[in-house]
């Protein structure tokens, strides 16, 4: 074998055999779950396509067009530029608390003239591809040194103290998580998360007095008792609580839900909009949603469990750990089990930024499906495939 670049050479794969072992049927899992959110978004809208359900169709069209793109490129691309790619998302950070504007009382974006970029969505697949790229460079006796495991968790604290001061604490909440998840795959001993949370027990006193803002704390005060202010903080959640338990088994059917069409129901768009299907489909319609993000995430598993490298192995876990936090902060969000973050429901929600880094965050996952028989050695190399 040959080196170039750092890769191994490979004997050319067509783009059409590569077509031809993607995981269709994920594929189609997608669609059939983000045409729900059309059709959600379109009755959001009072049965207009605008100005909701047509920018989305326009977006999951041009993320799926990328996702498919992303999926028959080499894995060996992104695990050789993931540093790098890193390192762009983190400056784009540092620039958003530079020059960033504020949208819906955050700084969060960054003005890139043709359009708005949300960093700390970019940083979700960034961080992923970066951790996944370290842990593959390790062995296990690595993996046990206390020492090794300290560029990995600078490389998530950064990213989370920039985001957590725009401020946007579902996003950093996310970002840990799924950070957790690279290193507990990793091989990274039990004793050491249960260290690690003991220490953010102690310092949450600290967190709670200096680096939470105020409505922060509302919302958690709110979440343990929402009646305490019904027409202020808790009025989402108490809204949201009454539009799900209208929908009983079977709901009112699309379009006839009361508490969205009224507008009592907030943000039914994008962050309760799952309370709105519940409303117009019942229980019935709930379920069924959670039951493709179910598939999603099983066929997420499967993909990742499959691959014979290490890099892939961590970015599919990565990803569907992702996903699932997706799923269940925004939907326990709304049924008020736990605070209102502002997580979007992922295909579902409207949504720009969010849309598309989720797309191709699972054409990585396609990427690692279909080189999921390709063996990378621990230099960035390679066997044919």
């Amino acid at each position: 074998m040959l080196h170039h670049g750092g890769l191994l050479s490979e004997p050319k794969v067509s783009i059409g055999k590569k077509l031809l072992h993607l995981h269709w049927m994920f594929v189609v899992l997608l669609t059939l779950t983000a045409s729900i959110g059309f059709a959600m978004l379109y009755s959001a809208a009072g049965g207009d396509l605008d100005p909701w359900a047509s920018r989305q169709m326009i977006r999951f069209g041009v993320g799926l067009l990328g996702m498919i793109v992303i999926a028959v490129s080499d894995i060996r691309i992104w695990l050789r530029y993931a540093y790098a790619f890193y390192f762009l998302v983190l400056v784009l950070l540092i620039a958003v608390e530079l020059m960033g504007f504020v949208g819906m009382g955050a700084q969060r974006w960054i003005n890139l003239g043709f359009f708005n970029v949300q960093p700390s969505e970019l940083m979700k697949v960034a961080l992923l591809l970066a951790l996944a790229r370290y842990f593959h460079g390790g062995s296990i006796e690595d993996v046990g040194r206390v020492m090794f495991l300290v560029p990995p968790a600078m490389m998530v604290a950064a990213p989370a103290f920039l985001i957590i001061r725009q401020p946007d604490l579902g996003t950093t909440l996310m970002l840990v998580l799924a950070s957790v998840s690279i290193f507990f795959a990793a091989g990274v001993r039990m004793w050491k998360f249960v260290l690690a949370g003991v220490l953010t027990l102690i310092s949450a006193p600290v967190a709670w007095f200096t680096i939470l803002r105020e409505y922060q704390k509302q919302r958690i005060l709110t979440f343990i008792n929402p009646e305490t202010d019904t027409l202020g903080a808790g009025y989402h959640i108490i809204q949201s609580k009454i539009a799900l338990g209208s929908g009983g088994m079977f709901g009112k059917g699309f379009m006839q839900g009361t508490q969205g069409s009224l507008n009592f129901l907030p943000e039914k768009q994008t962050d309760f909009i799952f309370t709105m299907l519940a409303e117009e489909f019942g229980m019935v319609g709930g379920l069924t949603l959670i039951a493709l993000y179910t598939l999603l995430l099983a066929y997420g598993l499967v993909i990742s469990v499959s691959s014979r490298n290490q890099f892939g192995r961590l970015v599919g876990i990565g990803v569907t750990v992702t996903f699932f936090l997706y799923v269940f902060i925004n939907i326990a969000m709304v049924m008020g089990l736990i605070p209102v973050v502002g997580v979007p429901l992922p295909l579902v929600s409207y949504g720009g930024t969010a849309m598309l880094t989720l797309l191709c965050a699972f054409g990585l996952l396609l990427s690692v499906h279909i080189h999921r028989d390709l063996t990378i050695g621990r230099r960035d190399g390679g066997d044919e495939f």
